[in-house]
């Protein structure tokens, strides 16, 4: 257990800078699609990003899905 967190705070560890390099360079992460909600009133802004939403799960199911298969 102890190497799994290990690992997970590495992973996140790597994620967290390549997201403040990517935000620091002016690139808008994640994109905005014509699928997502953005709402203004105010001094309040909502965004709602559906389609990123969609895209990540479809992503993660087939990934999870290839190495369920592969896994002895």
């Amino acid at each position: 257990m102890a190497r799994v967190l290990i690992l997970l705070g590495i992973v996140f560890l790597i994620l967290g800078v390549i997201w403040y390099a990517v935000e620091k360079s002016g690139v808008r992460f994640p994109p905005r699609l014509p699928g997502d909600i953005l709402i203004r009133k105010g001094n309040t802004t909502i965004y709602i990003p559906i389609l990123i939403s969609i895209i990540i799960s479809v992503v993660l199911s087939l990934i999870l899905y290839i190495v369920s298969k592969f896994r002895l």
